[in-house]
């Protein structure tokens, strides 16, 4: 009898056990492999940028600096001679054989102190002269330390009368007079037409003001929450040339880009840290590597909306995945799947990231069940390891990261396009499709380098 009632209840177990639809599984959870911060090798970016200025706008800008009065001498006993110089029209600059030539046309006040000492008097008189002259200048171009530099030396002087004074009611020369005179204001003059040059073509504020501009990381992608974020390295800089009614020097940028999915960049631009390297030729396109960072918690989320209305098995056995996790183990991907249905608990696999360059995903190569989890399905739920389940599973273990590049290309054409940062100063340029590089795993997110090339060009026409 007793043997009997054993048998029974053991009968009842099984029964009820071979009816119940739901079996729980208890696999064991391979941990990540360190909790250290985000740390990777970024590989750096070359923007060559073209900068072009119109002699015109040059010559505006002078013109606003230089003004009225530009030389005094107000000591005549030295040499005879008291001057005021007025610069009386605009300057006008022209381009002569690869020289910036510039006509100023000036006036001259000049006290000019004539006569004798003699037996301790002084019989002197003194006459104002005023004179019309216009003086021609060329300047040799070159460039240093942000600015654009020049070495004015005067070409000639033509005045509009023959430099006399009347006494006694004849006209006498006073060129002896005025010439040495003349050479020292044509010095000061030169030595004002240089800092006025230097002063308008110093580009340092605007150039570090775009760079901590572009610097700044914006959202490409709400959805995604994915940004964009460039860090400037370094700066070259070419001589400046001269050349039909132009000058034009190659810019070129190195720096890191990077999307980050998740949450913004940091911002750790530095405008002391950004020096002006001169080099002798650039190259002539865009050469950019971006760094698409995506973290396994914003990772997990996407592959997770991948698995929603999906259900995994046959028949009366099936499961749905409720949630995706992910992290990083001695190189492989781990992902964890939460699930519910003929199966509840949570299994892991293991795969390798690769990219797919036509749909532009992330996805998971050589995906198996970790040995544990596979030795657990065996035993309770052989049907979920087979291999057409795992690679249906497979098939949603992807995530996108072409809307995070289509956005960060949209986000960029606009300063491409006739971008206008201030009054008279344009960038256009153009943009090809990027395409995949590598991609590195870290303890803290997967990383895909993505190249891309392009042109791009600046133009100062107008500035006010």
């Amino acid at each position: 009898m007793r043997t009997l009632l054993l048998s029974g209840v053991l009968f009842f177990s099984v029964l009820l056990t071979g009816c119940s639809t739901t079996k729980r599984i208890d696999a064991l959870k391979p941990e990540p492999g360190n909790n250290s911060p985000l740390v990777y090798q970024n590989t750096t970016s070359f923007i060559n940028l073209p900068v072009t200025m119109t002699i015109a706008d040059v010559e505006t800008q002078v013109n606003k600096i230089l003004t009225g009065l530009i030389y005094e001498d107000k000591a005549i006993e030295d040499d005879n001679i008291a001057m005021q110089v007025w610069k009386t029209a605009p300057i006008k600059f022209t381009e002569q054989k690869g020289k910036l030539q510039s006509i100023v046309p000036i006036k001259i006040k000049a006290n000019i102190r004539y006569g004798t000492s003699a037996l301790g008097m002084n019989l002197y008189d003194t006459r104002e002269v005023n004179l019309d002259a216009v003086v021609t200048f060329n300047s040799k171009v070159g460039l240093s330390n942000w600015k654009m530099t020049t070495d004015t030396t005067i070409e000639s002087l033509e005045w509009t009368e023959s430099p006399t004074i009347t006494i006694a009611g004849k006209k006498v020369a006073i060129t002896y007079l005025i010439n040495p005179a003349v050479k020292l204001f044509k010095s000061k003059i030169e030595k004002e037409l240089d800092k006025a040059l230097v002063k308008t073509t110093d580009f340092k504020p605007q150039v570090l003001a775009a760079l901590e501009k572009l610097s700044t990381p914006f959202l490409t992608n709400e959805s995604y929450q994915a940004w964009f974020k460039l860090n400037p390295l370094e700066l070259y800089v070419t001589d400046a040339v001269l050349s039909k009614k132009q000058i034009t020097m190659e810019m070129g940028l190195k720096c890191t880009m990077l999307t980050m999915v998740g949450q913004k960049p940091a911002n750790n631009f530095k405008k002391e840290d950004i020096t002006l390297k001169p080099v002798s030729k650039m190259p002539d396109n865009i050469s950019a590597v971006v760094a698409a960072v995506s973290t396994y918690e914003s990772a997990s989320k996407v592959i997770t909306k991948n698995f929603q209305g999906q259900e995994f098995g046959s028949g009366s056995r099936k499961v749905t995945v409720q949630k995706v996790d992910l992290w990083n183990k001695d190189g492989k991907m781990v992902v964890a799947l939460d699930m519910t249905g003929s199966i509840n608990g949570t299994i892991y696999l293991t795969g390798y990231p690769n990219y797919n360059a036509v749909t532009k995903e992330i996805y998971f190569d050589q995906m198996d069940y970790v040995l544990n989890t596979k030795s657990v399905l065996m035993r309770t739920a052989n049907w979920l390891a087979e291999g057409i389940i795992l690679k249906k599973i497979q098939e949603s273990c992807r995530y996108s990261i072409k809307p995070n590049l289509e956005e960060g290309k949209k986000n960029l054409l606009p300063y491409l396009n006739n971008y206008s940062p201030m009054p008279g100063i344009y960038v256009n340029g153009s943009l090809n499709d990027f395409e995949f590089d590598k991609i590195e795993l870290t303890d803290k997110a997967i990383i895909a380098f993505i190249k891309g090339t392009g042109k791009m060009d600046l133009k100062i026409d107008g500035m006010k």
